[in-house]
């Protein structure tokens, strides 16, 4: 429950999440690079997240509008089987690891979420997916960390695992001081009708 002097506003986003396996066994092969790259904004292991569509500020009312459709949408949808693979950064200042597997399912999923969300009158930046996994953000004047990270781990090849679940995620807003962190708003099961199996 929200109690009467908490925030009214709350940044909102719709993602997977890997398994704690599969992110600790990213997380091994980073352990060096937490080391020689002190400087890295580093992302906590339990933030990691693939983003489905990004909502930014909302309402803090208008979150509950989101729950039951999203649920019936993530009961609906087959959990893609994904693995995270190589790493790469976005203009020199964002560490990611990418994402294989069943994109195609991820981005039905995704454009689907998205869909319900306009559904439910909720209006945000419909950008296009690149799914990834964030890991760290480099500071000014040390931007140079991000591709020697990345060239460090582009022959990683996580294990495959199924996406079990849909999150509706909170974070602190982008006014706030420090460190962003996330919340689990809630999280629903994505339907486990693989059809052929593993």
């Amino acid at each position: 429950m929200n109690e009467e002097t908490g925030p009214t506003t709350v940044r909102v986003f719709i993602a997977l999440a890997p398994p704690d396996h599969a992110k600790e066994e990213l997380a091994r092969e980073l352990r060096p690079a937490y080391g020689t790259h002190p400087r890295m904004r580093w992302n906590r292991i339990e933030d990691w997240h693939i983003t489905l569509a990004f909502l930014g500020e909302l309402p803090v009312e208008t979150v509950p509008l989101l729950r039951r459709p999203l649920a019936d949408l993530a009961a609906a949808h087959r959990a893609p089987k994904l693995a995270l693979r190589s790493s790469g950064h976005f203009d020199d200042r964002v560490l990611w690891s990418g994402i294989d597997g069943d994109l195609d399912g991820l981005h039905v999923l995704a454009a689907d979420v998205r869909a319900v969300v306009k559904q439910c009158g909720v209006a945000f930046e419909d950008r296009p997916l690149r799914p990834h996994l964030t890991l760290a953000r480099a500071r000014r004047g040390d931007l140079s960390s991000t591709a020697e990270i990345a060239a460090e781990f582009v022959a990683f090849r996580g294990t495959p695992w199924l996406a079990e679940r849909l999150h509706l995620v909170g974070s602190n807003t982008s006014r706030s001081r420090g460190p962003i962190h996330y919340r689990d708003i809630e999280a629903w099961p994505l339907g486990s009708d693989n059809g052929s199996g593993s």
